[in-house]
């Protein structure tokens, strides 16, 4: 009897070393073919982010920040961010009550102003603008004077139209 007991004992331990074994190859398995998919996701997002990466820097290659020549102009008159202070300034022109006086259009459903602003060297602005429903887009020329005063004047321009 007690011959039998150790036989059955026997038995039910290796059936249960059996069954982890295959359970943990099988875990094992599972484990490896979800590091394998995450390697190729972490792959293509490697690839995504160095497109992108070229991509933006091919959308600084026109602004002032990234051009050393054009920031040259500026080393004498001590500014930290040359780029804010000239949109601040140019922002400032929104102040002004009705239209903004850069944009020579008259505002439909409101007053026309500038929102986003693209210096693109020690010379030129590129500007959009609005009224709420209409846009469009400016070139302006401007010069920042040794008195920190800048002059804008506008170089070009032009209003989309709406196609409904």
């Amino acid at each position: 009897m007690k011959h039998k007991i150790y036989l059955y004992l026997f038995i039910f331990v290796s059936l249960i070393a059996l069954y982890q074994f295959v359970s943990t190859n099988n875990m094992v398995k599972a484990k490896n073919t979800k590091i394998e998919s995450q390697e190729e996701k972490l792959s293509q997002l490697e690839d995504s982010i160095q497109k992108l990466h070229i991509k933006v820097l091919d959308n600084q290659y026109f602004s002032l920040e990234n051009n050393d020549d054009a920031l040259a102009y500026y080393d004498h008159l001590n500014l930290k961010d040359p780029s804010l202070y000239i949109s601040d300034k140019l922002l400032e022109t929104n102040e002004s009550k009705g239209d903004n006086p850069l944009i020579p259009y008259e505002g439909m459903e409101n007053d026309f102003k500038i929102n986003k602003i693209n210096i693109l060297n020690h010379k030129w602005i590129l500007a959009d603008f609005s009224d709420g429903k209409y846009w469009g887009e400016v070139l302006i020329k401007y010069e920042l004077k040794d008195d920190l005063g800048v002059d804008f004047s506008l170089m070009d321009h032009l209003l989309y139209t709406r196609s409904n």
